[in-house]
């Protein structure tokens, strides 16, 4: 048997002690904790039983807060939880995280990330009086995640740690930070930030979570960067080039592209040749499908968010892979946004563009949406962002239409997000 311990810090520690979970060698993070989780909330571990399980689920309505003001306010250590990962002394749990290059597998950390900002959350809203909790806590962005080194060894015991850093009315910021053991030291690998959003138990409202107070200077810093953070997202959202036009400088840049296309010997709008060293956005897709399966479901019985990211960066990946010709590197994730729940019998399409390239850098969309057969309709379910670095210069991306035109700027926006210490930290190592 293999123990995972789930440190708790604060005053709470005593209430908390039930996150020790042991597991046989071949489970993964993601299902120690979803095991956890529906202890939590009270979710069938069954798929044949799930409705009764959910009906269960809604006479807990009554438990929910009417205001954040009746909730206590708890700290950042409240929230505190440590998972450690012994993929070096665990050869068998190792293969679950193996690729067939002898590294990590990051989809599967994505996985575990998700898995823990949930419980992180589910640390930061517990209530000793209840038996099970009325909330529903599903990812609602993962805000960055930033590599701070790009090679994660697959002989080297892991270490996650997070806690809630910033909390709204109904919503709630994590940062975890995982590490791994080497040369007798544990050594940063990644920074990752989610936000979190509570639902009422049939998950059909918000609902509000306690609030967090901060303790010192420390923590008052990050709680000023979470407001940071959703000040950033209220500004990029409302910037969006789905509902404003390009800015000047933007506006440029496409002429130039469009300019640089043109056939000098016809000098014809409608004339366009390919620049030298260069890619047309049209021929830079990958696309893949996936029919969801009740195994990939959540402890609410939608399929797991981490599954939906591990899936479109794995595409996400072949994609900068077959462009660059030679394999990436992960520089950062940012910006993925869960408009819609994926329900179980969904067909997911998943479509990823290599949008926006400089030098060495590959900036990837994927786009994720579900098709239903009967109706014919599509509905977009995820969007995910990929900045990537291959070991040689790639091809120049131009676009051709003004709706490629627009995925190259937001691209490039996106691209310039990610700070040049992280792009520099990644191509050094």
């Amino acid at each position: 048997r293999l123990c995972f311990i789930l440190k708790v810090c604060g005053a709470t520690q005593n209430q908390l002690c039930f996150f020790i979970l042991t597991a046989s060698k071949l489970n993964m993070i993601r299902y120690l904790l979803e095991n956890r989780l529906r202890e939590i909330v009270g979710a069938s571990t069954n798929w044949s039983d799930h409705q009764q399980a959910m009906a269960e689920r809604g006479s807990l309505s009554s438990m929910l807060a009417k205001s954040q003001g009746d909730l206590p306010p708890k700290g950042m250590k409240d929230s505190y939880l440590e998972v450690h990962l012994p993929l070096g002394s665990e050869p068998q749990l190792r293969e679950k995280y193996l690729t067939f290059h002898n590294t990590v597998r990051f989809g599967r950390i994505l996985e575990d990330l998700d898995s823990l900002a949930v419980l992180i959350s589910y640390s930061h809203t517990f209530n000793t009086a209840l038996k099970r909790s009325p909330l529903s806590i599903v990812t609602a962005l993962v805000d960055k995640i930033d590599m701070r080194h790009h090679v994660i060894y697959p002989d080297c015991d892991v270490k996650f740690t997070g806690h809630v850093t910033w909390v709204g009315k109904t919503s709630i910021e994590a940062k975890m930070h995982m590490s791994q053991y080497r040369d007798g030291a544990y050594a940063p690998v990644l920074d990752a930030t989610f936000v979190m959003v509570a639902r009422d138990p049939e998950n059909k409202r918000a609902a509000f979570v306690n609030p967090l107070r901060p303790d010192g200077p420390e923590e008052e810093k990050l709680f000023q960067e979470g407001e940071a953070n959703k000040l950033r997202r209220v500004e990029l959202s409302t910037a969006s080039l789905l509902k404003v036009a390009p800015t000047d400088e933007e506006r440029k840049i496409v002429h130039s592209l469009f300019l640089n296309t043109l056939d000098t010997k016809t000098v014809s709008f409608r004339s366009r040749v390919l620049p030298p060293n260069s890619v047309w956005m049209e021929d830079a897709k990958l696309k893949g499908l996936e029919i969801c399966h009740p195994q990939e479901r959540n402890i609410f019985n939608r399929i797991f968010g981490g599954f939906l990211m591990r899936k479109a960066y794995e595409l996400g990946w072949a994609n900068a892979c077959a462009f660059g010709g030679c394999r990436p590197r992960l520089v950062a994730v940012d910006d993925i946004l869960f408009q819609k729940p994926v329900e179980i019998g969904s067909l997911l399409l998943l479509s990823s563009q290599v949008c926006y390239t400089e030098g060495n850098y590959i900036q990837v969309r994927v786009h994720s949406e579900v098709f239903d057969p009967l109706t014919r309709q599509h509905k977009t379910t995820n969007v995910f962002h990929y900045t990537f670095v291959s070991d040689r210069d790639v091809p120049n991306i131009i676009p051709k239409t003004y709706g490629e035109s627009m995925l190259y700027l937001d691209g490039k926006r996106h691209f310039n997000q990610t700070p040049l210490l992280i792009k520099n930290r990644v191509y050094m190592c």
